[in-house]
């Protein structure tokens, strides 16, 4: 089981000064957790996507952690790839760039976004999402692996041209895909890429989708050079001393986190201005009756909240049914930073080696 970090750089009612805040702190918590042995930093792509995530240019971000760690991986997840968002040879240019300069550490992860904000303001055809990344991902390593590379396709026309840099690691970058939606897990593993989910669902419904998604990777003539048989979750996770601190600020955390997504993604409109999302600590008797819910039989599998013995028995849980890396989610919205950091090493020195 690997151990890495996710980040949405979320914040609650921001001002310019607190946003800029916001990335420097990130940027320490990612340098404590290449000390804590934190296996990756993985750094979302968004647009316009006020308060839920200010992740617009993570190969910025991502370059900074590069320079200021040795050993954490580097991870995309992910990059836009339908060509308003971003072309495909400069994709393969940045990416190439930052394994050069990081030393061979980067994991990339490619998407399109299903948000109706980032579709229109970058006036995608949003009929042709899922062909334009598709077509994309498959050109993106024969740019990396070809002397000269040239394409004709239906949304790409590139005559012979040498893209440079190419990357150092052989034969290229793990490749991984997001899977936003319960039935894309096994259309990833057919191409061969590693995948990366959102938490949610029962024990059952997540063992399930490990198997879907393994049987198609078993099968798969793989996009990139190689194939990826890697599946990772990102819940959200608190893990502290003190249990009933940690449920009250990681399931409030949590539910900043899933109630933003929610209306940028399930709206089905594009909001402007501050969310109308719940900010506040749960009352007395929901924390209580949320903490008792969580080693409940059926309960849901979509968070790690609560002190080392629970976190303990939750991440047991993700690995019983075959996750392979759990991408925490612990920078949310409403969570203080230092309260993240408290977080990070406590998971770090009583979690992780037992799971070593």
């Amino acid at each position: 089981m690997k151990f890495s970090l996710f980040y949405e750089m979320q914040i609650s009612r921001p001002t310019r000064a607190s946003e800029a805040e916001m990335f420097q702190r990130c940027l320490e918590q990612a340098v404590l957790a290449d000390a804590l042995g934190y296996h990756c930093i993985w750094a979302v792509e968004h647009h316009g996507l006020y308060e839920y995530s200010h992740s617009s240019a993570p190969e910025i971000f991502l370059s900074f952690v590069a320079a200021k760690t040795q050993r954490i991986r580097i991870g995309h997840g992910v990059t836009l790839l339908p060509h308003r968002y971003n072309h495909p040879i400069r994709i393969a240019e940045r990416v190439a760039t930052l394994d050069i300069l990081s030393g061979g550490r980067v994991n990339w992860g490619s998407g399109k976004s299903s948000s109706a904000v980032e579709q229109h303001a970058f006036e995608n055809d949003v009929r042709t999402l899922h062909e334009q990344w598709l077509e994309a991902v498959e050109m993106i390593p024969r740019m990396w692996s070809a002397d000269v590379f040239s394409h004709e396709g239906r949304f790409f026309r590139i005559p012979p041209t040498q893209i440079v840099p190419k990357p150092v690691q052989s034969p290229h970058p793990p490749m991984f895909a997001a899977c936003s939606k319960p039935d894309t897990a096994a259309a990833v593993g057919r191409l061969g890429l590693g995948a990366l989910n959102f938490a949610f669902g029962t024990d059952d419904y997540l063992t399930q989708k490990v198997r879907e998604y393994r049987a198609a990777v078993a099968s798969a003539k793989p996009t990139g050079r190689v194939k990826n048989d890697h599946f990772a979750c990102t819940p959200a996770a608190l893990v502290l001393d003190d249990d009933r601190k940690a449920c009250a600020y990681g399931l409030r955390g949590a539910r900043f986190f899933l109630q933003s997504l929610e209306r940028y993604y399930s709206g089905g409109d594009r909001p402007i201005g501050e969310l109308p999302v719940a900010r506040d600590f749960l009352p007395d008797d929901d924390l209580a009756s949320a903490m008792a819910l969580r080693s409940e039989d059926g309960s849901q599998l979509a968070a790690i909240v609560g002190d080392p013995a629970a976190a303990r028995e939750l991440v047991s849980r993700f690995a019983d049914v075959g996750v392979d890396e759990l991408i925490l989610v612990m920078q949310m919205g409403t969570v203080p930073h230092e309260i993240i950091v408290e977080s990070m090493k406590t998971f770090a020195e009583k979690v992780m080696p037992h799971f070593a």
